[in-house]
């Protein structure tokens, strides 16, 4: 299976009301790239992350009907699609038509390949500089952002491999781990920063059912925590 390394940008990061303005992906033939207008204004808080501003995108064409999308239709068809936080990418290309059966989350795998908890953060930019990737590209900017994709990519499969034994094995692993919420070990905010979820649950488990609670109620939609607090809320009750 082809591995499409994958990265979008939206008009914002609320799946139910923006849109794509630009996707770049790449494969063993190369890198494609392409800027799109959508049907609603690209946010303000976008822009400031992005720098894909609404006039950058006056007389572009729209992602429907374009090249690029059935080229993505015809590549994950067959193939696996790389991104970091996997499920966003995957929600927007899906609703915008484009399905993606199988897809492989950096973001997931890094923290499953981290047993010992020794990073610190998972978002990409520090991934590439904790592991020191030689890579160039500026942030939050699709091409850069798959540029440390894929280096990202290598080095984990690397590490997999070392378990697994061997490309294929690994790569089929990391499909598995990628499909489901993954668990965390420590929290990375809050009044319990840096603490392990499991002395939090012995000292404070009233915290974590009003994150839990908040976290539902929020509508974001965060599978991974949410995941973890029942996960370890219903441990305790076992």
């Amino acid at each position: 299976m082809e591995l499409i390394y994958l990265d979008t940008e939206t008009t914002g990061n609320d799946v139910q009301k923006d849109y794509l303005c630009q996707v770049c992906y790449r494969t063993e033939k190369g890198v494609q790239i392409g800027y799109f207008k959508p049907p609603v204004p690209v946010s303000v808080k976008a822009m400031s992350i992005t720098h894909i501003t609404n006039k950058m995108l006056e007389g572009k064409e729209t992602f429907e009907g374009s090249e690029m999308k059935k080229d993505l239709q015809n590549l994950l068809k067959d193939g696996v699609m790389v991104a970091h936080n996997a499920k966003f990418d995957k929600a927007i290309l899906e609703k915008e038509g484009v399905q993606v059966p199988r897809f492989i989350c950096t973001l997931r795998v890094a923290r499953y390949l981290d047993a010992k908890n020794v990073i610190p953060e998972y978002n990409l930019q520090f991934l590439r500089y904790y592991l020191e990737l030689d890579v160039t590209g500026h942030a939050h900017d699709a091409e850069g952002d798959v540029n440390v994709l894929y280096a990202v990519f290598q080095r984990l499969l690397d590490k997999m491999i070392e378990s697994c034994g061997d490309r294929e094995t690994a790569i089929s692993k990391m499909i598995e781990i990628s499909s489901k919420p993954s668990i965390f070990n420590l929290f990375n905010f809050g009044k319990h920063k840096d603490k392990k979820v499991e002395e939090v649950l012995k000292s404070d488990r009233a915290y974590l059912e009003w994150l839990l609670r908040e976290k539902k109620a929020a509508g974001d939609n965060d599978e991974d925590w949410i995941y973890t607090l029942e996960y370890h809320l219903g441990k305790q009750n076992v």
